[in-house]
Parts: structure tokens; C-alpha cells; sequence
């Protein structure tokens, strides 16, 4: 079987890629194994702006520029809607939260989604005695339906192999590779957390960072927008809510962790003032980058192998533009963005 491309991983990053693929007409096949599942486990939020420091996220409007038609076609595709929007509301902890915000409304691109105005009502259920600061333009993309829906496509399609991807099978020649019976002109491993497996690209800083959410039932908390507080808490319907997230630097597993629990317990009532009653809990491991960048670019040793990670906590909005750069990067000779391309990591400075 002679194909264009192998793509290794159906997360956010292995998707948009593919769509890249598919509309250009190239053709390819998808090795997924499900071992990693930071898309599905992620809360799947987009905001340009970062309510820890009230600064913008980094290319976080193009991004959102690209990514929202993005999903919009995938979503007529399927007939699905994949795309919720919403507002989001920032709970104020002290006077000086006020006043940061204000001064982040005289940055330009900041100004497009925080409103000027403080909300001083309380809200029912919600503990925040400072006001609240609201934005516009955010929403969350349901990454489990996305993928779930996607990967059943391909499969239906006979474009999705559900195997772990063997690395040792693949033969690299001059002109194109082989992978058992498949012959392609190239790969893309974009495998999450997976990468620290690869024996190509494992030399790349890929730190990875557990976090953890639950799902709760809250009858009485009646709230239609994302609460951002210790915690965020995301509208899920009918009086459930996601809740997250931690963050673990040492933990790799992807299980659920009684600490984790009680750490988001914990912050979610100093949140909400309401009965709660827990219903789920996730976990999964974040493809973060020392940087806070991607990992994007080509093998230094062998041009037919490339890469596409290192998405970290807001892949909904960073995969779309960086599969659309990768892309022209290989087809049509585009330079990729320095700030993404693994050239600023050589093996010789890592090891």
C-alpha cells in the first residue's frame, strides 16, 4: 500500500493534521493505539487570555481566528456540533485583581474579550466577595465527542489501524519509508506524552504534566457560563459540571489519584458555596514543553520523519495553526515559525 503519509496518534494534534491532510487530498493512514488521552481528559476551553496574570496567551487571537471555522467545518461534516459557546467569568480575590484588570484593558488584543465593566451582583452559589471580571469569545470544543467521532470516520474508512506503532518495523529509505505492508512518502508522530517511547524524538524535552478533573452533580449551583476561580467550573448540562485542574510534575501515570481528589475538593469549596456530589474523575498527562511551546519541524537526521507535540494545556487552539504551518512547511516550502520548529532544541545542546 503506497500512501503520502503514516500520522502516529489521533489526539488534537494527530486531527488537525489529518484534516490538513484531507484537504488537500492527500492520502494517509492513522496508527492509534489509545494510550494516551490528554485531548479526551482536557476540559477543552479556548481563551486568548491568561486569568492568572491577566496577559494575553501567546498568538492566542490568530489562533482563535483559524480554530473556530476549524471546528466549524469539521462539525457540518459530521452534522455535530462540537463548538459551545459561552462567557467566562474571572472571581476577583482582592481589591488588586481589580485593578490588574483595568490595566489590562489599555492592551489592544486584551481589550476584544474583557469587558470593562465589574460585575458586582452575587451570583448564587458562587463565593466571591471582590466582583468578577467577564469575557467574551471563549467557548469549549467537546474534544471526547470530536475524537470519538473522528476516529469512528476513519475507521469506517479504512484509514485508522488501532495498533501501538512498532518502531522498530519501520525501515527508512532515501525516497520514502516502509512500516510492514504501508510504503509513504512520510511520517508525523504526534503521539502526546508517547513521544518519551520514540526513539527518533525522545531526545526533545517533553516534560509532560499530569492533571486531574472531576465531574460533579450540582442542582442548586445554575450556572450557564465557565467560573474561573481556584478552579475552573465548566457547564457540562443537566447540573453538571466539570472541575479542574491539577497540575503534577512528578506523577506520569494516568490514573486518578485520591490526592488529586482532595486537592480539587478542596479548592472547588472555596469556589462554590452549594452541595456538590462527585459523579467522575479523570486523569491524564498534558504534552508540556519547557518553553511553553510546541514541537514542531523535521528529524535533524532523517528528512521523511517529522513531528507535531508538545501542544501543552491549550491544544483546542494551538493545534489547528500549527498543523496548517507543519503542512505548508512540507508541501510547499513554507518556513515553520522559529518559535515552534525543534531546530531551537539540537540533540548536541540536550544531551
Amino acid at each position: 500500500m503506497k500512501l503520502d503519509y503514516i500520522v502516529v496518534g489521533l489526539g488534537l494534534a494527530g486531527l488537525a493534521f489529518v484534516e490538513e491532510l484531507e484537504k488537500h487530498g492527500k492520502s494517509y493512514v492513522v496508527f492509534e493505539n489509545n494510550s494516551q488521552n490528554s485531548s479526551s481528559v482536557a476540559g477543552g476551553t479556548y481563551n486568548p487570555v491568561i486569568l492568572k496574570r491577566f496577559t494575553p496567551v501567546w498568538n492566542g487571537h490568530e489562533q482563535l481566528e483559524y480554530a473556530l471555522p476549524f471546528y466549524e467545518k469539521i462539525s457540518d461534516k459530521f452534522n455535530k456540533n462540537f463548538d459551545t459557546k459561552f462567557i467566562t467569568k474571572k472571581v476577583f480575590n482582592s481589591i488588586g485583581d481589580e485593578n490588574n484588570w483595568f490595566t489590562a484593558l489599555d492592551k489592544p488584543m486584551l481589550s476584544n474579550y474583557m469587558k470593562p465593566e465589574i460585575i458586582k451582583e452575587k451570583i448564587q452559589g458562587v463565593i466571591g466577595n471582590f466582583g468578577f471580571g467577564e469575557l467574551s469569545g471563549t467557548g469549549r470544543i467537546d474534544t471526547t465527542d470530536l475524537i470519538k467521532t473522528y476516529r469512528t470516520s476513519l475507521l469506517e474508512n479504512n484509514k485508522l489501524i488501532n495498533e501501538s506503532f512498532e518502531y522498530n518495523q519501520l525501515e527508512i529509505g532515501e525516497n520514502n519509508l516502509r512500516y510492514n505492508e504501508v510504503e509513504a512518502q512520510r511520517i508525523v508522530f504526534c503521539e502526546g506524552f508517547g513521544l518519551k517511547q520514540n526513539p527518533y524524538f525522545n531526545y526533545l524535552p517533553l516534560n509532560g504534566t499530569k492533571g486531574e478533573t472531576m465531574t460533579i452533580h450540582a442542582p442548586d449551583l445554575q450556572i450557564d457560563f465557565l467560573l474561573k476561580s481556584a478552579v475552573f467550573v465548566l457547564p457540562l448540562g443537566n447540573d453538571t459540571y466539570k472541575v479542574g485542574a491539577t497540575f503534577n510534575w512528578t506523577d506520569k501515570t494516568q490514573v486518578p489519584t485520591e490526592e488529586g481528589r482532595k486537592e480539587l475538593v478542596e479548592k472547588l469549596e472555596k469556589t462554590i458555596s452549594v452541595p456538590f456530589t462527585i459523579i467522575d474523575q479523570t486523569a491524564g498527562i498534558r504534552p508540556t514543553v519547557k518553553d511553553r511551546r510546541p514541537l514542531v519541524g523535521i528529524h535533524p537526521e532523517y528528512s521523511k520523519l517529522c513531528i507535531l507535540n508538545g501542544l501543552g494545556t491549550r491544544g483546542v487552539m494551538i493545534a489547528p495553526t500549527v498543523a496548517k504551518n507543519l503542512f505548508n512547511h512540507l508541501e510547499n516550502g513554507q518556513e515553520l515559525d522559529e518559535e515552534i520548529n525543534i531546530r531551537r532544541f539540537l540533540k548536541e545542546q540536550i544531551a
